[in-house]
């Protein structure tokens, strides 16, 4: 198998553990907000193939589960790219720049504190919208909904990502659908 086949075959598989992910592991917390860990496997596709794998997998996996899981639609699937590349899409740019544990780390750190603020911006524009809300009541959200929402989100899934890279890359390695170079 080719290189270009292995690492589509690989997206592909990340994607369809993405959205398992997603489908099967919302965890509603607060007002609309549900909790889905689909950005840790986004994330790990991203250290694991680079930035384009994330964007392209955080794409796949937001438009399927528009088409089948999500109620929001567009808006839903817009906010769930919106979020999931800031935070996959940083990781891996910084991780492929210095490919080691302390580079992950660090990269994922990134990207969460990437993700929260975007999420607040886009949360102000977009909720009045999908919420049908005046936009000064979701103002008043931002600080003691939207940011506890998405700073608990992004280190649940970049500290998971960071446990679960090393063993799914090796995993993936073994399986002859990724370098052994890009494992470490």
């Amino acid at each position: 198998m080719n290189r270009n086949t292995k690492k589509l075959t690989t997206i592909g598989m990340l994607c369809a553990l993405a959205y398992a992910a997603a489908a099967l592991g919302r965890v509603p917390l607060v007002l609309f907000l549900k909790y889905d860990p689909k950005d840790i496997v986004i994330a790990i596709s991203g250290l694991a193939l680079g930035p384009s794998a994330a964007c392209f997998t955080a794409l796949a996996v937001s438009f399927a589960e528009m088409l089948t899981v999500s109620g929001t639609g567009v808006l839903g699937f817009f906010m769930n790219v919106i979020s999931s590349c800031p935070f996959a899409c940083t990781a891996a740019f910084i991780y492929k720049k210095r490919r080691t544990f302390p580079g992950a780390a660090a990269g994922l750190l990134c990207g969460w504190f990437c993700m929260v603020p975007v999420m607040l911006l886009w949360n102000y524009l977009i909720t009045p919208i999908y919420m049908d809300l005046p936009r000064e009541a979701v103002a008043e959200l931002l600080v003691p909904a939207f940011l506890p929402f998405n700073l608990i989100k992004g280190g649940l899934n970049a500290g998971a990502a960071l446990i679960l890279y090393k063993p799914v890359a090796t995993a993936l390695s073994r399986a002859h659908l990724m370098e052994t170079s890009e494992a470490e």
